[in-house]
């Protein structure tokens, strides 16, 4: 049976300090008392009281991500203007061609855009962070569908008024006509399915690995659409035009070629990954604890999650993302999954020895994205697991706050309350229906002030459903907590 967890380093600099803590209990299942001070009836921890000054802060370098993607947008932008003539938009028509013209190349620079985040290249989640990284992902999607349907409508539009024809049949004339404009035409539609797809309630519908194997044509949108931009692209040859976007393109190519393949064959060539034991941890939950070779040299840390691809007969085709459920060690990996559908249910059933192939590690969910020096970290079903994690690595005087439904659904309790213990840290339990009080006050100003008098000088750690993650983001702003110090752990996009 393997150790739970191993971690050696000392919670204290001064191990002759006597410790003031003694007898508060580190974990407890807290209640609502509206006649006790803070609101809750076993609450515990003591309100530090030192006001240091923040750590380094390490989040992602956002400004300048942002000024290379305008700086790149305006330099597409700016191929029109150099081949453009002075004088050359007279009338209405030649107006919606230069407006179609636009908005495609600013389209084919976002899909280009589009495509490399979605490469998986792990220097550009170092850098930017994954929260920002889907956040973005998921607005230029929408800023791409809006500007193929405006480069269409524009210069269908144009045509038609400089031929003097009807709208429909000129878009008839240029799909049967025009080089490469039926290829086009499916890139559009491909489009427009990922997009609608990646609305929350279709994704929800969908089983993951069909609509993450769908999604993936994204990169068909691309191949389809390159030969009508080189046949048709007015502005994608000359002086400039002929060194940016076959630069762009090589950077993409690489980037997905790099995140893609190069480093999942080297991670798991040089790990060599394979099931170790898989134990249950309570209703629904199990832990996988996977061997391999030099898993010293894992580049993962607390917090993180990697794609898993567990090779069994029935299952050897899927792949989920799943958090670290413990930090990382010399001597195994664990993952903690819940059982919500027929493959993870499965998987609680594989035999020692099965081979795994891993891709990763993923996700910016870990302590050196701390700006303060005290964390809160919050979780609610199966987001106890990297929080879990994280807890190894967290300073003293962190508070764990974990929601579930019932006392049976809390997984890790022991390992958590052992953990506080050394770490010098707190674990707060709210057991009950999201309408029983506790429950109800935890995601109100007061309810959280309750627990953590000093929580805008904390920074908040964030994993579990939507909607306790959203509940919990709304009450740490009302508290003025900034944006800088929550930290999320969205899995993927």
């Amino acid at each position: 049976m393997y150790e739970t967890y191993e971690d050696q380093r000392p919670v204290r600099d001064f191990w002759e300090q006597p410790d003031l803590n003694e007898g508060v209990p580190r974990g407890d299942i807290v209640v609502e008392a509206p006649g006790s001070p803070g609101g809750w009836q076993g609450s515990g921890p003591p309100v530090a009281t030192d006001d240091r000054p923040p750590a380094e802060a390490t989040s992602g370098n956002r400004l300048l991500t942002v000024l290379l993607f305008f700086a790149g947008l305006a330099t597409s932008l700016a191929l029109w203007l150099f081949e453009t003539e002075a004088g050359a938009i007279g009338d209405t028509p030649s107006l919606l061609m230069a407006v179609g013209r636009l908005t495609g190349l600013a389209g084919g620079y976002v899909l280009f855009i589009q495509l490399l985040m979605m490469s998986r290249v792990s220097f550009l989640e170092e850098w930017v962070g994954a929260r920002d990284l889907l956040r973005w992902h998921r607005w230029l999607g929408t800023s791409l569908v809006v500007l193929v349907a405006a480069h269409i409508v524009f210069i269908v539009y144009g045509y038609a008024l400089t031929a003097e024809t009807g709208v429909v049949d000129q878009g008839w004339t240029m799909i049967t006509t025009f080089p490469d404009m039926l290829s086009a035409t499916v890139a559009t539609g491909l489009l427009v399915f990922i997009s609608l797809i990646s609305i929350r309630a279709a994704r929800s519908k969908l089983p993951y690995e069909l609509w993450h194997l769908l999604h993936l044509t994204a990169y068909l949108v691309l191949l389809l659409g390159y030969g009508h931009q080189v046949a048709m692209g007015a502005n994608l040859s000359g002086k400039f035009a002929d060194l940016f976007w076959p630069g762009l393109g090589a950077l993409v190519i690489a980037a997905v070629v790099w995140g893609r393949l190069i480093e999942p064959v080297w991670l798991n060539v040089r790990h060599r990954f394979e099931v170790a034991e898989v134990v249950a941890e309570g209703t629904n939950t199990f832990s996988i604890y996977i061997d391999g070779r030099n898993l010293d040299k894992l580049p993962a840390q607390a917090g993180q999650f990697m794609r898993w691809r567990f090779l069994t007969r029935n299952g050897w085709w899927q792949s989920h993302p799943f958090s670290l459920s413990a930090a990382p060690n010399s001597q195994w990996v664990r993952l903690t999954v819940t059982a919500v559908g027929g493959h993870t249910a499965q998987l609680a059933e594989m035999e020692r020895g099965t081979p795994v192939w891993a891709e990763g590690p993923f996700g910016t969910f870990t302590a050196q994205r701390r700006t303060r020096r005290r964390a809160l970290l919050i979780a609610g079903g199966s987001g106890i697991a990297p929080i879990r994690a994280l807890l190894e690595d967290m300073p003293p005087d962190t508070i764990v706050i974990y929601r579930a439904s019932r006392p049976d659904e809390l997984v890790f309790r022991e390992e958590l309350e052992d953990l506080a213990e050394r770490r010098d840290a707190w674990v707060r339990y709210i057991v009950g229906s999201r309408n029983d009080p506790g429950p109800r006050r935890l995601f109100t100003a007061d309810g959280l002030l309750g627990l953590v008098p000093d929580v805008n000088r904390r920074d908040v750690y964030l994993c579990g459903p939507p909607g306790l993650v959203s509940a919990a983001v709304q009450t740490l702003r009302e508290l003025e907590v900034p944006d800088s110090q929550m930290h999320l752990d969205p899995f993927e996009f």
